[in-house]
């Protein structure tokens, strides 16, 4: 297994500070790493974006460690390790399983709020379209994201509507979700039934209410971490029975993707999303060693 990295922006010889400690443990644990300009690939140039990267004489194994990138630019990056035998673990269809939350919505639908979504080519006209779909919702509260993600340290702004049937309200926080997201926005607009979740505390900075929440990695089906989503939150050493969603990641189309999860104030469990493992990102609080050394542990072969 090899690791491609995100390199500093306009320094191509060193790695994005954000990624240094991970580059730095999976380097020391003998991973073969390498890095990718995101720059170059965003500009339309992804062969130039993985000059560092060698060509290979047989089909090696990579799993990318960067920032988010929207599909057309995975499968830019796809094809042009490709060409150098640099197989990345999911494939494009498998990258937007994990990462865009409709295609990820069917196989978790038994363990997650009830959600419906629309997407943009569907709203050039204006919101009425959503608005006909929220009427599943009656006068429930509900959250607003796109495809990937939500605003949620804008809580109140554009992320929460108290009452979906309340247009005046929903209009205002989907418009200021949408213009906030901007060239940003992802996919589309998704709506889904607001669950109140234990609450642990608050965002010392944004006030948003902080979740007991959990991270889950998966690696070929197999669950690999399980780690504290909030740096910020004291958590109460509670851990979650994960059997019911280690069955659930079975249904997965993804070889490596993150499941967040989190206790209702009810005392149940819940699935909050999926997310393409390769960019979920680690709490800072993460313990890097054990998260690569169980990648490391799992023999994954190529696929494709």
């Amino acid at each position: 297994m090899k690791i491609l990295f995100c390199s500093e922006p306009f320094n191509p010889k060193s790695v994005d500070a954000e990624y240094e400690q991970e580059y730095y443990c999976a380097l020391t644990l003998g991973l073969d790493v390498y890095l990718v300009s995101l720059e170059e690939l965003l500009e339309g140039e992804p062969a130039k974006a993985i000059k560092r990267v060698p060509a290979f004489e047989t089909p090696e194994l990579f799993i990318y460690r960067g920032w988010m990138l929207k599909p057309k630019d995975y499968e830019a990056l796809h094809l042009a390790l490709r060409q150098k035998n640099a197989m990345l673990i999911n494939s494009p269809a498998q990258y937007i399983n994990g990462h865009y939350f409709p295609f990820s919505y069917e196989a978790i639908k038994a363990a997650t709020p009830e959600s419906i979504w629309l997407g943009m080519e569907n709203l050039q006209d204006g919101l009425d379209p959503l608005y006909e779909k929220m009427n599943a919702f009656g006068d429930r509260p509900v959250i607003v994201k796109d495809y990937v993600k939500s605003r949620k340290h804008e809580w109140v702004e554009a992320c929460f509507i108290p009452e979906a049937s309340d247009r005046q309200q929903a209009q205002t926080v989907l418009r200021n979700f949408i213009d906030r997201q901007g060239s940003e926005l992802n996919g589309g607009v998704v709506i889904r039934k607001f669950i109140q979740l234990e609450q642990l505390g608050n965002h010392p900075k944004s006030g948003m209410p902080l979740s007991n929440e959990y991270r889950l990695f998966f690696l070929d089906h197999e669950l690999v971490q399980c780690i504290e989503y909030w740096d910020e939150a004291a958590y109460r050493q509670e851990t979650p029975m994960l059997d019911t969603f280690i069955a659930l990641a079975k249904g997965v189309a993804s070889r490596f993707f993150t499941m967040d999860i989190a206790k209702t104030a009810s005392g149940t469990w819940t699935v909050i999303e999926l997310g393409d493992g390769q960019v979920s990102g680690l709490p800072s609080h993460a313990n890097l060693e054990r998260f690569y050394k169980s990648i490391l542990s799992k023999e994954s072969t190529i696929t494709e």
